[in-house]
């Protein structure tokens, strides 16, 4: 069972990077940044972002982080709402968290100059990436999708841009304070963390360190308020295929084979070009858990591109 909010320890750092806290206009964004000194000068930064989901965090991407920060800049930032990141009561759309990105974007750039920068994504955040890219062009050079959603199905998502599918009704009863915690904690008890976790992965056997991080991150002050928008639908995009089609620099995709993220039918709809190469690598929703350095060699040569 949780435990009582005043019991509960801090959460650690989810990994052993330099740490920076980024005021912003969307809040507080906390960022892992890592400078190797021998870094290839020709290697533009690459920027991680996590998935979206009741115990989301920076853990998420710890494996990648670690295995790119020997090689070039490499940032990892945790979305508004999640990790070590403000965790406000407010509402969570996917204008904030693609403010989030550009926010994090815009201080790359302040340190590192006006290079376009790489981004992959996970799963829900590969919507609010492709946002950023379509509307910040020059600052995006790469774009790698692993699990994106929004292409499940047949059904057309073309709606007038910027609509979600958010279910206010649905919002007002799952926050209301006599019952909005609890209900949280139910959610996020550890068995049903490690359940969710295992449809991930496709398996019953998962990354028992991240298990234990997401569970923890879960506990911290104030983590309900953005998890709870997400199961009011509030960041799901109604308009993301357009999104998809829109985006101009090269795109990579990563489908799982196993778990809850395996329908891709609605990339066989989308206008998309050349620029876009789509890869099914064996495993569940976060590949790179089961074989980090297969994941980043399948990579190395659309980084190049």
């Amino acid at each position: 069972m949780n435990l009582p909010l005043a019991t509960i320890p801090p959460l650690p750092p989810a990994m052993d990077a330099p740490r920076v806290q980024l005021d912003t206009q969307v809040g507080r964004i906390n960022v892992y940044w890592s400078v190797p000194p021998d870094a290839d000068p020709k290697a533009a930064p690459l920027l991680l972002v996590h998935s979206v989901n009741a115990a989301a965090c920076a853990a998420e991407i710890a494996p990648l982080f670690r295995a790119y920060s020997a090689q070039r800049v490499v940032i990892a930032m945790e979305l508004p709402g999640f990790g070590l990141s403000e965790r406000a009561e407010r509402l969570y759309t996917p204008r904030l968290m693609t403010d989030a990105i550009h926010a994090v974007l815009c201080a790359i750039a302040a340190r590192h100059g006006p290079v376009a920068v790489d981004v992959l994504a996970v799963s829900l955040s590969c919507e609010f990436a492709a946002r950023a890219a379509i509307e910040a062009p020059t600052r995006i050079a790469r774009l790698a999708l692993v699990s994106p959603t929004g292409l499940m199905g047949r059904k057309v998502r073309k709606a007038p841009p910027g609509s979600t599918m958010y279910k206010p009704g649905v919002h007002a009863w799952v926050r209301r304070p006599l019952w909005a915690q609890g209900l949280f904690e139910l959610l996020t008890r550890p068995p049903v963390v490690r359940y969710f976790l295992r449809r991930t992965f496709g398996s019953h056997t998962i990354d028992e360190s991240l298990w234990a991080y997401c569970v923890l991150a879960a506990q911290q002050a104030g983590a309900r308020h953005a998890p709870l928008c997400f199961l009011s639908l509030a960041m799901f995009s109604t308009d993301i295929h357009s999104v998809y089609e829109a985006v101009q620099c090269p795109v990579w995709v990563s489908m799982a084979t196993r778990g809850d993220f395996t329908d891709y039918r609605a990339l066989q709809m989308l206008k998309t070009t050349t620029r876009w190469h789509v890869q099914r690598i064996p495993g569940g929703a976060l590949p790179y858990f089961e074989d980090c350095p297969g994941f980043v060699a399948r990579l190395r040569s659309f980084w190049m591109s």
